[in-house]
């Protein structure tokens, strides 16, 4: 493990300079649009164009890394999003930003993309689960460690858009001295959104309304955490606890996955959520610790529906499938990531900083109803025949999906003419 970890370090360096970037610019923009008094409403508005941005991204980035190469194609999205990062303070204006957040959310896919094809091609039959585990984990930690970063200077000003860009010019360096060869542009093939619905549809739900949950809390989380009086190191820590909570619960949530037929667990998991997320209404705002515990469960929970979802439908796929079957519930949690911070925003504009949480466990109460459904209406996949569940994390592109171990031996269509 020592020496892939060190064999990989100027991509791990990448990685850790751009998820720890892009996870506290995410943060600094709600807490910034919440100083500039802008209303829920609109916050949600402005900051889903990351996720239209994204989804966009991992669809259309294929062409351009065929064009011109992974390496040119990292370089040249990186100084956009350096330079977008820059822009924000320029103009505070909701169109402005959000045509920024367009740009940083194709722009992070398409840096995604090429990172994790590096990583990807390195894989082999005996390291694949130790490298799908080792990203997993660094991207979690950037991604916490980029939320203490809110500390660093006021968010009214331009230092905290100069550390961002800095971070993500950074990201440039150890990739574009490595001696890696660059990968082969592979092309994966798509399922149908209504066939995988037929066939999965327990997982298709369970990845929409994960995308719906976690797409509403990292862009409300900080204006929730300001409406109710937290200051900027408060926010920060609060951020970053929800976030390393869900790498936390990923272990105790798939030792059960194994041992108990998955759709009960995602509904109990579903159910479990909600609850969490009534909690950290009624019981939080009066009490930090108590709001971080009750936050920490839900958003623990809610991040787990995702790999809960990928291995009810990878149970139900062919081998040659799971790859295409992947790619879709990544579609399904785009879309849910970009319904999410909408409703949210407009429920917290009607209800108050409270309606972020009445919200959450609305989504959560009908997908346990959903699955519950399922479970009295279809058939069930025995324990015993059940893949080995693996905890992914949707926070990705496809390529990720390629290196997932249970994909082992997939067949792909390789793009020939990459330099």
């Amino acid at each position: 493990m020592t020496r892939m970890v060190v064999s990989l370090s100027a991509l791990i360096l990448s990685i850790v300079l751009l998820v720890s970037g892009n996870a506290f610019l995410m943060t600094l923009l709600g807490i910034r649009l919440s100083i500039e008094n802008v209303n829920a409403g609109t916050i949600g508005w402005v900051l889903v164009c990351y996720s239209v941005g994204f989804v966009a991204g991992t669809l259309f980035i294929h062409r351009i890394i065929g064009r011109v190469g992974h390496i040119r194609t990292f370089a040249v999205f990186a100084a956009v999003a350096a330079v977008a990062s820059l822009l924000y303070p320029v103009a505070v204006s909701v169109i402005f930003w959000a045509f920024l957040r367009v740009l940083s959310g194709f722009s992070m896919a398409a840096l995604l993309v090429v990172i994790e094809s590096w990583l990807s091609s390195r894989a082999t039959n005996t390291n694949r689960g130790s490298l799908f585990a080792l990203y997993q984990i660094v991207f979690y930690l950037a991604a916490a460690g980029g939320q203490l970063l809110v500390n660093v200077g006021d968010p009214a000003s331009f230092l905290p858009f100069t550390i961002t860009a800095v971070l993500l010019i950074l990201a440039l360096i150890p990739l574009g001295l490595t001696k890696m060869e660059a990968p082969k542009v592979e092309v994966v093939e798509r399922m149908s959104f209504f066939t995988l619905v037929r066939e999965s549809s327990s997982g298709v739900f369970g990845a929409l309304i994960c995308g719906v949950l976690i797409g509403a809390f990292y862009t409300l989380g900080p204006v929730y955490a300001t409406l109710v009086g937290l200051d900027v190191p408060s926010t920060s820590l609060f951020m970053s606890c929800a976030i390393i909570s869900a790498m936390l619960l990923a272990w105790p949530v798939g030792f059960i996955c194994d041992r108990f037929d998955r759709r009960r667990i995602l509904m109990w998991v579903a159910l479990a959520g909600g609850l969490s997320s009534l909690a950290a209404t009624f019981l939080g705002p009066d009490n930090f610790w108590v709001l971080l515990v009750a936050v920490g469960l839900f958003t623990g929970l809610a991040a787990n529906l995702y790999p809960i979802a990928v291995a009810i439908t990878n149970d139900r796929m062919e081998h040659h499938r799971i790859v295409a079957a992947s790619a879709t519930l990544l579609l399904s949690y785009g879309i849910g990531s970009v319904i999410g911070p909408i409703v949210m925003a407009e429920t917290v504009s009607l209800v108050g900083p409270d309606g972020l949480f009445f919200g959450n466990a609305a989504f959560l109460f009908v997908l346990t109803l959903i699955i519950w459904r399922q479970i009295r209406t279809t058939y069930d996949i025995p324990v015993t025949a059940q893949e080995h569940f693996v905890a992914a994390s949707p926070q990705s592109s496809i390529v990720l999906a390629e290196l997932d171990p249970r994909n082992e031996g997939f067949q792909k269509t390789r793009v020939e003419g990459e330099t």
